[in-house]
């Protein structure tokens, strides 16, 4: 059966599954003693440790077991929910979704998780959690015990076998046990194992090999194999110039003699006696055990794959697929406007009938395609829970973080690209919003701090807030911080309204964090917010009250795929500019417009606006100069900054599909993007934001 067909999917419901139990040990802290919490997390990672075997990744399985086997001791009242007991299984999620991210990236899944695991068997015997560094000992004695004693193939020798072994002996030979392991990412073992032997005959003689010879030349093998030597060298010196052959992981020389192998039974009882007695989480009940639980999972996700199967109702589309329907639909779009030129310029009623007709239905067809690919902002808001009490932890508050909202839809692009400001500004609100808990008590407030995170719909647009009840921006503290940086000069600064000085924390390389830490402090963080979110065609503003808390809101187009415009022209070519970004167009009489600065700007509704001519900006040829007595002018916004873009004319407000420019193009100056108008011509659409840097 061919896995990688399900490659896809299986990294999809891992997710899910890692993220209900992330969710639902939220939960089992505020709640330790609702077993029902327990089950639920039980069966997510039961279901994740079946499907991690069925797909081959074997560590990924593994360390699912370990972490059920602690679950199914909770639920069974063996050991209780405890702070460091949640811990644990918190930090084998962390590495569960690493191991998954890692296969999402393409890589095989593998992770060093000795430590995590030592854990989880030190929690499910009942045992204290061992300190990081007696675990390592402990772990590479194991390592090397089992490496030496129970993983290796056991060399069986026939008599001659032994008379050789045995004759070498009394001739001083060195006879050697040598035991070879390829590296997991070997790719021509039969080579590796042609150039290991190669050097053995040439220092000695090879006396047996397991697996045989033509099994090793055929590739019939895991990663290593075993061999009896007998050679006049010594054992470093044989374990160097094999480690010599690349792609060769370890190599183990052991002495081997006719007394040894005679009696390598009892020895090797002995030694497994040994580590059973001293490592417990090494011994054979507990392989028992894993291997009933595998059995156990292919039994009961059998029985509940046919359950869910006949009563799902929906099916997994990626959304590569949804952009190939979206890029077929906009070329329907074209056709369409060329129909409706074309019925114009025939004037026939069926014709008229049937492409109005059809401009209805492929309206219908528009909306359902755009809202197959909403996806709710609950998919980038579930991973701030464990993330805020992760924070909480480090900074020693205690922290309540509520989401509203979480139901609200935006399109997938957008939510792709949103995750990453909203992880900045919730761990700003954390770190410098929300007091320690002896401040906040101190002035009267509750010592749990509280972050809302709430997202809504209004017009065309999500609003997405960040609010918290901590201490406010110190606007002085913020003043003083972006002059120092020169950011402002104490000039302009005079100048400054409380909601710009505010804003001032939204600067390139601005941070008021006295100490540099893995939380803030950097001067990097919120300007990126700002950039990701403008790249968007979005917004944002904060207000804040010192003393009181801060609100940061963040304004969003619902889809980036299809927009509103204003359609204008310039000389022959035709412009599209954002309704977003557009306050309003005006008819301007020449005579008004000012200089200032050796700028030229207008007087709007009390503001000075700076003027930008388009033909300028984008060399627009001119046949003549235009002597008419008014001008169009578009007045748009950037945050605070206002500018009036100059125009010669408005041809109306039209949605329209927003096409990239490619590779080649993608460094032009202003220029978001294409759309093809229903004429078949391509109208540019302007970049507001980089006109008003």
């Amino acid at each position: 059966m061919e896995l990688n067909q399900y490659l896809d999917m299986f990294i999809e419901e891992s997710k899910e599954h890692l993220q209900a139990c992330s969710d639902n040990l939220l939960e089992l802290e505020k709640n330790p003693e609702d077993l029902g919490i327990v089950n639920e997390i039980f069966r997510s990672a039961h279901t994740l440790k079946g499907m991690s075997a069925t797909m081959g990744y074997e560590d990924l399985a593994d360390l699912t077991h370990k972490m059920e086997n602690v679950l199914d001791a909770i639920r069974n009242h063996k050991i209780s929910v405890n702070a460091e007991v949640l811990d644990i299984v918190f930090e084998s999620v962390d590495h569960l979704e690493e191991m998954i991210m890692d296969i999402a990236d393409g890589g095989d899944g593998k992770r060093d998780v000795k430590a995590t695991v030592a854990k989880l068997k030190a929690i499910e015997l009942g045992q204290p959690i061992l300190a990081q560094s007696t675990v390592q000992a402990i772990e590479e004695t194991v390592a090397t015990v089992v490496e030496t004693t129970f993983d290796v193939p056991q060399l069986q020798f026939d008599d001659y076998e032994k008379t050789v072994l045995q004759q070498s002996s009394e001739q001083d030979f060195n006879a050697f046990e040598i035991t070879v392991v390829l590296r997991e990412d070997c790719l021509l073992k039969a080579a590796r194992v042609f150039m290991v032997f190669d050097i053995l005959e040439k220092n000695g003689d090879v006396i047996k090999s397991v697996p045989s010879a033509d099994q090793l030349e055929e590739e019939n093998f895991d990663q290593q194999f075993q061999i009896a030597f007998i050679t006049k060298d010594s054992m470093n010196e044989i374990q160097k110039k094999i480690m010599k052959v690349s792609e060769v992981e370890h190599v183990s020389v052991l002495p081997l003699s006719y007394e040894q192998f005679t009696t390598s039974t009892v020895e090797e009882t002995h030694i497994e006696t040994t580590v059973n007695d001293t490592f417990e989480p090494v011994t054979t009940p507990v392989a028992v055990n894993e291997n009933h639980q595998i059995n156990d999972t292919k039994q009961k996700s059998n029985s509940t794959s046919k359950s869910h199967t006949s009563s799902s109702k929906t099916i997994r589309v990626s959304i590569e697929r949804l952009d190939i329907l979206m890029n077929l639909f906009e070329e329907l779009v074209i056709d369409r406007g060329r129909l409706q030129s074309i019925s114009t310029e025939v004037n026939h009623s069926e014709l008229n009938e049937t492409v109005e007709r059809m401009s209805r239905t492929m309206g219908d067809l528009q909306n359902i395609v755009l809202t197959m690919r909403m996806v709710p902002v609950d998919t980038v808001f579930n991973r701030f829970p464990k993330m805020v009490r992760s924070l909480s932890r480090d900074l020693n508050k205690k922290i309540n973080l509520e989401i509203i909202g979480a139901e609200t839809e935006l399109d997938r692009t957008v939510i792709d690209e949103i995750g990453d400001p909203l992880v900045h500004l919730i761990r700003n609100s954390i770190d410098h919003g929300i007091e320690s808990p002896e401040e906040r008590i101190a002035n009267g407030k509750p010592e749990e701090g509280t972050v809302l995170l709430r997202a809504f719909h209004s017009g065309n647009y999500v609003f997405i807030e960040i609010e918290d009840d901590g201490a406010g921006i110190n606007k002085e503290k913020v003043l003083r911080k972006a002059i120092s940086k020169g950011i402002v000069t104490k000039e302009s600064a005079l100048t400054l309204t409380d909601k710009q000085i505010t804003e001032l924390i939204l600067a390139s390389g601005f941070s008021t964090a006295e100490v540099i830490s893995d939380i803030s402090g950097r001067g990097v963080g919120l300007d990126v917010v700002k950039t990701t979110i403008e790249s968007l065609g979005g917004s944002i503003s904060i207000e804040s009250t010192e003393g009181a808390g801060s609100i940061f809101s963040i304004q969003l187009p619902l889809t980036l795929s299809i927009i509103s415009v204003m359609l204008v022209e310039i000389e022959t070519e035709t412009y599209a500019i954002p309704l977003s970004s557009i306050i309003e167009t005006a008819i301007i009489k020449k005579s008004d417009i000012l200089n200032a600065h050796n700028q030229k700007v207008i007087d709007f509704r009390g503001k000075v606006v700076p003027l930008i001519y388009l033909d300028d900006v984008f060399d627009v040829p001119r046949k003549q100069q235009l002597d008419d007595e008014y001008q169009s002018v578009v007045i748009v916004r950037k945050g605070e900054k206002l500018a009036g873009l100059i125009v010669d004319s408005f041809i109306g407000q039209q949605e329209i599909v927003l096409k990239s420019l490619g590779n080649y193009l993608s460094n032009i100056f202003a220029i978001s993007g294409a759309t093809i108008l229903g004429n078949g011509k391509v109208a540019l659409i302007v970049d507001c934001n980089a006109l008003m840097k």
